[in-house]
């Protein structure tokens, strides 16, 4: 089968047994088992026994080595046989009961299978083997149901966001048309050009982000991310002069295991956003460094006072805080930006850590993962008044 092809789900199995049964099967086999080894150990101590007539001092009598095999025998086949039933009868009881879980393990299964990924199985009792397979599989579904619905919102996004630039378009040509005589042709190039540009932009947006969730399709290798940052830093900074923002780095060698032109998108990205979603006379504060797990990158800027309950949301896609709406979407970005950065912050098995900055703006902390045996080159340092200008 051809590499990252699924299989088909096996079809026409033949009927075997079921495992209960399997189970009242070796539960019977073993007391078997452990009664014919009992009675071998009675077998070789009967050898002990004279053979012949055995006479007791004072005239009794005791019974010779075939007397004793002859009634030993006899009983031990009625043992065997009952120990047989109770293994039987037990064991279909004991497997029934430890196999119960199973049942609604299996009824949830059915039921995601039909479609339904509400349900959880919610297993009680103590930790065992069973509860860490529901847990597991409650897991499982509310990771896929929250993809699923992740997907649907972002489906219905991008539909809209695609569609957008090409109406727009439509419109600015369906006015020219009306107006042979005044229309700009000029203008009206120009139009379809920024609004084409758009839609590239939009378009490449979405390729990156759908990249970035293919996580282990890409190559790992050590990356360090003072350089790829200070590459993201120098493309902003006419920007940022024209805008009269300010950018302070502070860029220490971090060493992370990823892969180069995701990272390089993702620094591009925070800085990116940093500076256009700022204000005139504001800064951008740009840092790397370590812990000795992991390689960090911080960027924080100010700007407009946003929600803090509502700044994680900023990273689904097409969501945009205060000042950013879709009038301001062409100057401002299709807002996949954040959508970006945590996707391939999550392929690469790092942390995204997002707060809203009480004086406005955003402070953003990514931590990934560093190759082993890597070094701590320096550590970054919490956010206080000398490090923040407008603390």
């Amino acid at each position: 089968m051809p590499r990252g092809e699924a299989s088909a789900p096996r079809t026409g199995r033949p009927h075997g047994l079921s495992v209960r049964v399997k189970l009242t099967l070796s539960y019977a086999g073993f007391l078997i088992v452990a009664g014919a080894a009992l009675f071998a150990v009675g077998f070789l101590l009967l050898r002990f026994v004279p053979e012949g007539n055995v006479y007791v001092v004072g005239g009794g009598w005791a019974p010779n080595r075939t007397n004793l095999l002859e009634v030993f025998v006899r009983y031990a086949w009625w043992a065997l046989a009952g120990l047989a039933a109770f293994g039987l009868v037990g064991g279909w009881l004991l497997a029934g009961r430890m196999l119960k879980p199973l049942d609604r393990i299996t009824d949830a299964a059915r039921r995601a299978r039909d479609g339904s990924l509400d349900h959880r199985i919610d297993l009680p009792g103590a930790r065992d083997e069973l509860t860490e397979l529901a847990d597991a599989f409650d897991a499982m579904l509310a990771r896929v149901q929250q993809t699923l619905d992740e997907e649907r919102r972002f489906a219905a996004n991008a539909s809209h966001e695609l569609r957008t630039p090409h109406a727009i378009i439509r419109t600015i040509v369906e006015v020219a048309e009306a107006d042979p005589d005044g229309r700009d042709v000029d203008e009206v190039l120009r139009r379809i050009g920024d609004t084409n540009d758009r839609a590239i932009a939009t378009t490449e947006a979405l390729l990156a982000l759908a990249r970035a969730g293919r996580g282990g399709s890409w190559k790992r290798e050590p990356v360090d991310l003072a350089s790829i940052v200070a590459g993201a830093v120098e493309d902003e900074t006419a920007d940022a002069a024209a805008a009269d923002i300010r950018i302070d780095t502070s860029l220490t060698p971090a060493t992370a295991l990823g892969d180069r032109t995701l990272l390089a998108r993702l620094a591009a990205n925070l800085v990116h956003n940093a500076v256009v979603h700022n204000e005139s006379g504001g800064w951008v504060s740009v840092t790397t460094g370590g812990t000795a797990r992991s390689a960090e990158l911080v960027v924080a800027n100010t700007g407009p006072v946003l929600d803090p309950a509502a700044a994680g949301a900023l990273v689904e896609p097409f969501v945009r805080g205060a000042g950013r709406t879709r009038g301001a979407e062409t100057e401002r970005g299709p807002g996949l930006g954040l959508a970006i950065v945590a996707a391939v912050v999550r392929a690469h098995d790092g942390v995204l850590d997002i707060t809203a900055r009480p004086g406005g703006g955003l402070h953003v902390r990514v931590g990934l993962p560093r190759p082993r045996g890597a070094g701590t080159e320096s550590t970054v340092t919490a956010w206080t008044a000398a490090s923040d200008p407008l603390s």
